[in-house]
């Protein structure tokens, strides 16, 4: 039974961070919103055959969902709740802003079955999240907080970021600790990464040495040179940020919850289920413009344009982008399963593993195993191999060699 994931590429504005396909509001034309609609509609209608039985977990993630009106958000939850049967109390996430949040859309929310959201918090902290470009204050994070619980959400995850500009470790503690005040059952903490084509990655891009740096990177923009603290250009060094993931993983210990997955961390029995079907090498069905789709080692992704989504589904055609569909070879399901894998703490099964590809893993990776067999790198835990969590920090640098 595949997860179901359906992508809504709108947004208020695009944080300064962000290199996933969205539209900001402001640039979307009078029926860009109705197309999406409309041409989700028919993908709707064509997929449903690739979930017989249902779907074992639902997220609505994007963009941001509920930057839709209340009443296209509920032509959305219509179209997804009652056209898809789902596995015996499935997980069904909404994620959203604060900012976005009404009370009337919360209700729209509830009432089609959704049991789970995720609230886009980032920072409570206005200078650091103007810094990112977010477009929320903390005080509509808090008031978001407020609405979700009144309304009787009891899974409640908020995603936080470090490493952002201008933070240090006393902003960090102090966002974190507002956090727990609220007693979350899951919180998604991530580094910042920047990423090519976005606007912190040109304010922040490396250069030379011997260049004019403020807190090594150059403010390309002579606006932002001059409107930007010289505090709020620097970005924490590597030093601070393992430093800052060191601290959280030992204070929410302390609190009861689990680092089940690197950047992840849940109470008891709310790990993200739909999160932990892709680590674990589930099929999962994408919908809306950009989804991505893997079904029986054939992976495909949408075309990343609402047009062009909507006028190959109404000709009848799949929306897929120029690389069409990928059937994924032995070699790149195994990788895959290791790469991911490993990030969960369960790590990964080596009996499992047998299972699925037919091969010991330890008679495909054993020359990456050797070569960390002097540290303490990896661990193994009854049936399972697992990466030390001490090396979460720098465990990409680590699972690549899977590859």
């Amino acid at each position: 039974m595949p997860s179901l994931y359906v992508h809504v590429p709108f947004c208020i504005q695009k944080c300064d961070y962000c290199a996933f396909y969205s539209h900001t509001l402001k640039d979307v034309p009078g029926d860009l919103i109705a197309l999406y609609l409309e041409g989700l509609a028919l993908e709707v209608a064509g997929r449903r055959k690739d979930a017989p039985q249902g779907v074992s977990s639902l997220f609505i993630g994007g963009g941001t969902p509920t930057v839709l009106t209340a009443e296209n958000l509920e032509r959305l939850m219509i179209l997804i709740t009652q056209n898809f049967a789902f596995e015996e109390r499935a997980e069904k996430t909404v994620e959203g802003n604060p900012g976005t949040l009404t009370r009337e859309k919360i209700t729209i929310i509830r009432k089609y079955g959704i049991n789970r959201f995720s609230l886009g918090v980032q920072a409570f902290d206005d200078r650091l999240l103007r810094n990112v470009g977010r477009f929320h204050s903390a005080q509509q994070a808090r008031d978001a907080v407020r609405f979700l619980r009144e309304a009787g959400f009891s899974n409640l995850n908020l995603d936080l970021m470090f490493g952002l500009p201008g933070q240090d470790m006393i902003s960090w503690k102090t966002s974190i600790e507002e956090a727990l005040a609220y007693k979350p059952e899951h919180l998604s903490l991530y580094g910042l990464m920047l990423e090519e084509g976005t606007p912190l990655y040109d304010r922040f891009r490396e250069v030379p040495e011997n260049s004019s740096l403020i807190g090594g990177a150059e403010i390309k923009d002579e606006f932002l040179r001059k409107t930007i603290s010289e505090k709020d250009r620097d970005l924490p060094d590597d030093d601070l940020q393992a430093e800052m993931q060191e601290w959280v993983v030992k204070r929410l210990e302390n609190d009861g919850y689990i680092q089940y997955e690197t950047s992840n961390f849940s109470l008891p029995g709310f790990e993200c289920r739909h999160n932990l079907g892709y680590w674990r090498g589930k099929d999962y069905i994408g919908m809306g413009p950009g989804g991505v789709s893997c079904l029986k080692r054939v992976r495909q992704k949408n075309v990343e344009d609402v047009r062009a989504y909507y006028t190959s589904l109404f000709e009848g055609r799949e929306p897929l982008d120029d690389d069409g569909k990928e059937v994924l070879s032995l070699k790149d399901c195994m990788a895959e399963r290791m790469i991911l894998g490993l990030r969960l703490r369960e790590g990964v099964s080596f009996s499992q593993f047998r299972e699925d590809f037919g091969v010991d893993l330890r008679d495909i990776y054993g020359n990456v195993l050797e070569r960390y067999q002097y540290g303490d790198f990896f661990e193994i835990n009854g049936d399972s191999l697992c990466l030390n969590s001490k090396y979460s920090f720098v465990a990409n640098g680590i699972l690549k060699d899977f590859v």
